[in-house]
């Protein structure tokens, strides 16, 4: 690239004392620069990168004071030396020549991903990792207000969660699943495993709303129904250690659908946490010893997500769009069949293609990657409010 630079510069060099002053040039017919490609959906971040506050902070980081100072500091000086670059190169585009015009067309675009993976970069070595954004999870899904329907809409959007864990290659294990009568589904724990799993679906913790017109409505109506989902980063044994004296354990006789079997033989599980009261229970298997470890792993990510929201409250942390506390309570979601239309409420963002949506691959895949870049917008913009913040002080 520098050295397309240079050869045009050269070229300018020779002919410069046959061009007229370049306030008197014409400009060249049909030129137009390159759209600039953004950083996804990421929020201003264009205009972040030009603000003093940022500058600041960037200083601060490289000098070392927060870690990641000599990675910092690498891709701070190859981002000035390519917008550096880039504006050169802007600069000679200006000449009349076709042929120059697009050699300048194609550096340029080179020029701005380049810019645009390196601001990506640095965003993230400047925003810290959650502690739990490389776990594992547990899924819990229960229907809410709107009977019926609510319940076959839990169990729609459990089954795109299951498709979304096919589409990024993770395991999905179902640990309780509670049908209804119609088919729908009353409640359903299931555990995730895989690469960034929590990463990605700990902005799905909420409440789901869904409008349409119910297969049971005969006048046509559209009704509102809901269902909550809830998100638990699955624990290693080294953030959590529970003493067995803690844990009351029982066994009983399953009930519902499963035959004969469900009435001869005590499978059915339950834990109980003494000193929290925290309950798992898990009937799923006809292994009681199976059901145990089921029950065992649903109730390590209840303590665990209980010990995560205390240290949250202790240190007074949450976010617009909720990522630090993964509210049930809150409305995150609507799923609109009428319009056709999903509107996540956080980012006030809205898609269309329901159905599509509801496949659990691409389009979920986008919005769960357009609520990461919100949450990475919030925690640069604190940060970068506690820097000002003591530099002020």
């Amino acid at each position: 690239m520098r050295l397309l630079s240079r050869a045009l510069r050269a070229a300018q060099g020779y002919r410069a004392a046959a061009l007229p002053p370049r306030s008197l040039r014409a400009a060249p017919v049909g030129w137009r620069l390159p759209a600039r490609r953004g950083l996804s959906a990421r929020p201003g971040l264009e205009e972040l990168f030009a603000a003093p506050s940022l500058r600041r902070l960037l200083e601060a980081r490289a000098r070392g004071e927060g870690g990641a100072a000599p990675q910092l500091a690498a891709r701070v000086q190859r981002l000035r030396d390519k917008e550096r670059e880039l504006r050169d190169t802007r600069e000679l585009a200006r000449d009349e020549n076709e042929d120059f015009q697009k050699l300048a067309e194609t550096e340029i675009a080179s020029c701005e991903e380049e810019i645009a993976e390196l601001k990506q970069q640095i965003v993230l070595l400047l925003i810290p990792s959650e502690e739990t954004d490389e776990s594992d999870l547990v899924m819990e899904v229960t229907a809410g207000v709107g009977g019926q329907e609510a319940m076959l809409f839990t169990s729609e959007i459990f089954d795109m969660y299951q498709r979304y864990a096919a589409y990024k290659k993770w395991k999905f294990e179902v640990l309780e699943y509670f049908p209804s009568e119609l088919g729908g589904l009353r409640h359903a724990v299931a555990s995730i495993a895989g690469v960034e799993a929590y990463k990605y679906m700990k902005f799905e913790g909420g409440v789901h709303r869904v409008q349409r017109v119910p297969k049971t409505e005969k006048q046509g109506r559209i009704h509102t129904s809901t269902m909550t989902v809830a998100i638990l980063p699955q624990p290693t044994e080294m953030r959590l250690q529970i003493s067995p004296k803690d844990l009351r354990i029982e066994t009983k006789r399953a009930s519902g659908a499963g035959g004969q079997h469900v009435n001869t033989t005590d499978s059915a599980v339950r834990i109980v946490h003494i000193p929290t009261g925290i309950v798992a229970e898990c009937q799923q298997e006809r292994s009681q010893i199976r059901n145990k470890e089921k029950a065992m792993q649903m109730l390590c990510a209840k303590l665990y997500n209980a010990k995560l929201e205390e240290e949250t409250k202790k240190r007074n942390y949450a976010r617009k769009i909720q990522i630090g506390t993964k509210g049930r309570s809150e409305k995150i979601r609507t799923y609109n069949f009428p319009q056709d239309r999903i509107t996540d409420h956080r980012i006030s963002r809205s898609v269309h293609h329901v159905e599509s949506f509801m496949l659990g691959e691409e389009m979920l895949d986008e919005m769960l990657q357009t609520l990461r870049e919100y949450a990475d917008y919030e925690s640069l913009m604190e940060i970068i409010s506690e820097n000002d913040k003591n530099n002020s002080s």
